[in-house]
């Protein structure tokens, strides 16, 4: 009788119920309170943990990244015996690696439906909502740089304010305000202007995409600022000239407005500022650690450990850096060459899945959603250029959720 409890059609399909709900909390609470989305997202694996063990028909799917993803973590662990502090690479490894694969399989085994991809929207767009509503908040009633070492007093004397919402730092939150723009811009491009419900959320998108806009401008973070301008451009010519209009007319506006951003913008690829300057001279250092550790890499989590014996610009032990300003030369330096690739593989694997799917969906949402979320990757691909955009570790759990979205949309849906 007890068996019969624990396996009936009813028990499961309650277990399944908290499963996408823990998801959708996860989706939510991500940008907000990043606790309670990993608190989330582990009551729900042990609900799956019970799912897998209890139904009869249930089978572990390996999707099409599944080698990738292993030696991506197969060589993260061997990264640690090269690690100055083993015990610290193995603590931090698997309390991050951990909760970012257990997001990417939690998507991947249990989202089944288009509902289930409805719900996981619409809570990440209610937490995006609430972010640009509290960085406005921020910006409208003061936040000082004056102690933070987010700007070059004396190259830009006039900046005195650079939100940052619920985020570390306005560097990440405009990452993710790049990811959110064009999830939206994906969405508007895909719906039918022509049809009565359609329109009105174009006109909805249209709101979103221009806070969203307005609030990246108060982050003054020039490499996020151009991403989404080349991304949009980019469409724009190749699409839609209409949405390259749509560009430079809000960001015309946004710059008449604002010069000091315009100022901030027009020195992106010059050393007028010291982070400009130090960013180079990290990758300097960071080119020749991966030259010294092709193959362990320098161990997960040790940049900060490392630097210091490769450091010719700063030359303070008092100044800690914790990553290289680059997604590209972070993670192959910490986990080596082999490592690196099989980790941009699945990365890039998941863009091309996404903007290049032919396979037929359901509506022009779903298309929308996926079309969204390949651009939202090649955001972060972008911004990774200048800033190591994933050591933040909500945008890596907010990274695997997307790209765990993209591959239940081809695969399933």
């Amino acid at each position: 009788m007890s068996k019969n409890i624990f396996t009936s059609d009813k028990t499961m399909r309650s277990v399944q119920e908290v499963i996408i709900y823990s998801l959708v909390l996860e989706a939510f609470f991500i940008s907000l309170f990043p606790v309670v989305a990993e608190i989330s997202l582990l009551i729900g694996f042990l609900f799956f943990l019970y799912k897998w063990k209890f139904k009869a028909d249930f089978h572990y799917k390996k999707t099409k990244f599944f080698w990738p993803i292993t030696v991506f973590t197969v060589c993260g662990l061997i990264s640690i015996t090269g690690s100055p502090d083993p015990g610290f690479s193995f603590y931090n490894f698997y309390n991050l690696v951990g909760v970012y694969l257990i997001t990417y399989i939690m998507v991947t085994q249990n989202v089944d439906e288009y509902s289930d991809v409805k719900k996981i929207m619409y809570a990440l767009a209610w937490s995006m909502t609430l972010v640009i509503g509290y960085g406005f908040f921020q910006y409208i009633f003061g936040i000082s740089t004056a102690d933070m070492k987010w700007v070059d007093g004396e190259a830009f004397p006039e900046l005195k304010k650079r939100v940052f919402s619920t985020w570390e730092n306005p560097n990440i939150l405009a990452a993710y305000l790049d990811i959110v723009i064009c999830v939206m811009l994906g969405l508007f491009v895909k719906l039918d202007k022509n049809d009565r419900k359609g329109k009105r959320w174009r006109n909805y998108l249209t709101i979103g995409i221009v806070c969203a806009v307005a609030c990246l401008a108060m982050t003054y973070a020039r490499g996020a600022c151009l991403t989404i301008g080349v991304i949009v451009a980019g469409y724009g010519i190749m699409r839609d000239w209409r949405i390259l209009a749509g560009l430079v007319v809000v960001a015309g506006a946004v710059l008449a407005l604002d010069p000091v951003l315009l100022e901030r913008l027009t020195t992106a690829l010059s050393v007028q500022d010291t982070s400009s300057e130090m960013r180079l001279a990290m990758w300097e250092s960071t080119v020749q650690m991966i030259m010294d550790h092709p193959l362990r890499g320098i161990g997960w989590g040790a940049y900060w450990m490392v630097y210091p014996l490769y450091d010719f610009y700063i030359v303070d032990g008092s100044v800690m850096l914790v990553h290289a300003h680059n997604i590209y030369l972070n993670y192959i330096a910490e986990i080596g060459i082999i490592g690196g690739l099989a980790y941009f593989a699945w990365f890039f694997g998941s863009m091309g899945t996404a903007l290049f799917s032919k396979k037929y969906l359901q509506s022009n949402v779903y298309e929308g959603i996926l079309f969204g979320l390949g651009l939202a990757l090649i955001s972060v691909a972008l911004n990774g250029l200048t800033d190591d955009v994933l050591f933040n570790i909500p945008s890596s759990m907010l990274l695997w959720m997307i790209c765990g979205l993209i591959c239940v949309i081809d695969e399933k849906l």
